[in-house]
């Protein structure tokens, strides 16, 4: 497993930046269709759009959390 660690740490850095750009797209999607800039879609489905996103950043930081906890453990794990 401790061959893998740089490869940890550097996809927990990918999927959160991953997720912080999921986050700002789901906010300028979402905002933008409740003001109203995109025709022909209620303003209900911006507050959707939002949820959808908020989801997918919560998903994938998740994951990225879970990745450095990993890292934590194997590094631990290699001074005990």
């Amino acid at each position: 497993m401790r061959e893998h660690l740089g490869f940890l740490k550097v996809s927990s850095v990918v999927v959160k930046i991953a997720a912080w750009i999921f986050l700002l797209l789901g906010l300028l999607g979402g905002v933008s269709v409740i003001m109203g800039k995109v025709p022909g879609n209620p303003s209900w489905m911006g507050v959707l759009i939002l949820v959808i996103y908020v989801f997918f950043f919560f998903f994938l930081y998740l994951i990225a959390k879970i990745a450095d906890l990993l890292i934590k453990i194997i590094n631990e794990i290699k001074k005990g």
